[in-house]
């Protein structure tokens, strides 16, 4: 859910210079030419999946939509453009009345996509489509990044909770967007206040091992934290020795301690010795949480261990080793002199040719209801896939048409991954688990 849909108040800026240069200068080429009002499709797709990976998850739709609708030039910004003389007077006249009027089709955020899936189309003018490539990749290829991994982490975590807490591994503002971004993956919570306020995502925190250091003793550090935050808290118990943090940690707050928190050393050792000691206390019901480096790998390392939720960081705000998904924006069919639409597509060598057409896009399931196959196509739709259609509308006429609670978004993907065959939740590196077929 966006802030506006929050009811919160919130300037939200142009975003019309989060472009390439050269958007710019097509635009005024094609107005010169008279080719820039020709109708024009332009298609988001990837060719491949990230190396190993056997899915993907849309993630960063309602970002778009956000950057569409504020996809404005106004005064500062052509001034910026005058004044580096971007582009000459008859583009700045252009864009100071621009406003996208075309048509947005699009898999819907938390859906799974597959190479050639046709993600997001574009229909509109060339000159109002060109100039949208750049936010459109910049948002779809990080946020869908961020939720793939997050994806995997999910998996790995058999439904045990996980914290989004890598906003000190990244840029303030990507922070933000992979806070969202690992939602619609899975993850339940972020310790991200900005993405709190801005997309309603629950926000948890507690304390660091600076707060521990801060008092003279470690029974101190805790005994201020239950007086000020209550017994339900999550104490911090590995800044010194584990064992005597966790009977001070009992001692001080009961057996209704909340959780206590695990930030180094052998974690599958460490939270098997601290639910012993745990259970020992009679604080059978305090939590552990267990954080430091975590990866999918090393949270399927501990699918045994007694760890009740995990924190992930830095691996999760890089995509853990995939921080973009390569998606491309490209001209796909365009109209002709006698007002039809052809189609075309790059055809150079080095594995960065496309196919043109306007296309759709349908999932096949198997006589068990599994997906099969991802069937990608520019003619008639078969009878057969006519009901399962995976591109829905998101701009219609220029208005927003396709904006939905964050909550839909993170429900779907829950949804489309429970379709795939089995495999997909493998994490051993492997081909897409489902082929894409070309019609």
């Amino acid at each position: 859910m966006s802030t506006a849909e929050l009811g919160l108040p919130v300037d939200v800026p142009s975003t019309a210079l989060f472009t390439d240069r050269y958007e710019l200068t097509m635009l005024q080429a094609a107005l010169r030419s008279g080719a820039a009002q020709r109708r024009s499709v332009f298609e988001a797709f990837t060719r491949r999946l990230p190396e190993g990976r056997r899915y993907g998850v849309v993630a960063g739709t309602g970002r778009v939509l956000d950057a569409v609708e504020n996809f404005r030039f106004d005064a500062p910004v052509l001034d910026f453009l005058r004044r580096e003389q971007v582009v000459d007077d008859q583009t700045l006249e252009w864009l100071a009345g621009y406003r996208f009027t075309g048509d947005i089709w699009g898999y819907p955020e938390g859906e799974v996509y597959f190479p050639g899936s046709p993600i997001l189309r574009v229909e509109g003018t060339f000159a109002e489509a060109v100039v949208l490539e750049t936010v459109v990749l910049s948002i779809l290829n990080h946020d869908s990044a961020i939720a793939a991994a997050a994806s995997r982490m999910a998996v790995a975590a058999g439904g045990r909770p996980l914290v989004e807490m890598g906003a000190r591994r990244t840029h303030e503002l990507a922070a933000v967007a992979a806070s969202r971004a690992a939602y619609v993956g899975g993850f339940r919570t972020s310790s991200n206040l900005a993405a709190g306020f801005r997309y309603g995502i629950p926000t948890v925190g507690t304390s660091a091992h600076a707060f521990t250091l801060l008092h003279d003793t470690e029974r101190d550090a805790f005994t201020a934290q239950v007086d000020s935050l209550g017994r339900g808290t999550t104490l911090l118990v590995d800044t010194y020795d584990v064992a005597t943090a966790v009977k001070a940690a009992v001692d001080i707050a009961g057996p209704e301690l909340g959780a206590v928190r695990i930030d180094s050393g052998d974690l599958l050792l460490l939270a098997h010795r601290v639910r012993q000691q745990l259970d020992d206390l009679g604080a059978k019901n305090t939590k552990i949480v267990v954080t430091s480096d975590l990866d999918e790998y090393a949270i399927a390392s501990l699918a045994a261990a007694p760890v009740d939720s995990y924190g992930v960081g830095t691996s999760l705000v890089t995509g853990s080793g995939h921080p973009t998904c390569s998606m491309v924006y490209k001209l796909v069919a365009r109209e002709a002199d006698d007002g039809s639409l052809v189609p075309v597509a790059k055809k150079s060598m080095g594995g960065k040719t496309s196919v043109g057409g306007r296309k759709w896009a349908a999932r096949r399931v198997d006589e068990d209801g599994v997906a099969s196959a991802e069937v990608v196509g520019s003619g008639p739709v078969p009878d057969d896939l006519a009901g399962r259609q995976l591109l829905v509308p998101l701009v219609r006429g220029g208005e927003i048409v396709g904006r939905e609670p964050l909550e839909a978004a993170r429900l779907r993907h829950i949804e489309a991954r429970a379709g795939l065959p089995l495999s997909a939740t493998q994490l051993s590196r492997g081909e897409p688990v489902l082929p894409t077929e070309q019609r």
